[in-house]
């Protein structure tokens, strides 16, 4: 069996129902940095730094349920969706987030994991210090 095709856990994606008060508490109480806080698409996301290292905590107002999502960078999205599938895994959910495309992988015990493959490397910086709400 071939090693595992993740390289990094970037991003832990948070649901929230009020991440404008969330980014408050994570930034104000918990002294994490405010990285950038989006509203398109009929939703808000915020990121939030707690360490200089990754991951970095996304809290993100339009995600199903209070689960966590756990977001690992991979090297090519297909291939690794295809390795996990050969062990026997059933992918989930293609999405899209600003730094490239990934897919859902619901674990059986309920936690939520997704791959995605880094095709835009600018959107960390593109998207750094922009403040809509």
């Amino acid at each position: 069996m071939s090693a595992p095709p993740f390289e990094s856990l970037d991003f832990v994606y948070m649901p929230s129902g009020d991440v404008a008060g969330d980014v408050r508490h994570f930034t104000e109480v918990l002294g994490g940095e405010l990285v950038f806080a989006i509203e398109a698409f009929g939703t808000r996301v915020a990121m939030v730094r707690m360490t200089p290292q990754a991951p970095a905590v996304l809290l993100a107002g339009h995600l199903s349920d209070e689960r966590p999502v756990l977001v690992f960078r991979v090297g090519d999205l297909d291939d690794a969706v295809a390795a996990i599938e050969e062990r026997g895994f059933e992918a989930g959910e293609r999405f899209g987030i600003p730094h490239g495309p990934g897919c859902m992988l619901d674990a059986p015990g309920g936690q939520r994991i997704a791959v995605y493959e880094l095709t835009r490397p600018e959107a960390g910086e593109r998207l750094a210090g922009r403040r809509d709400f």
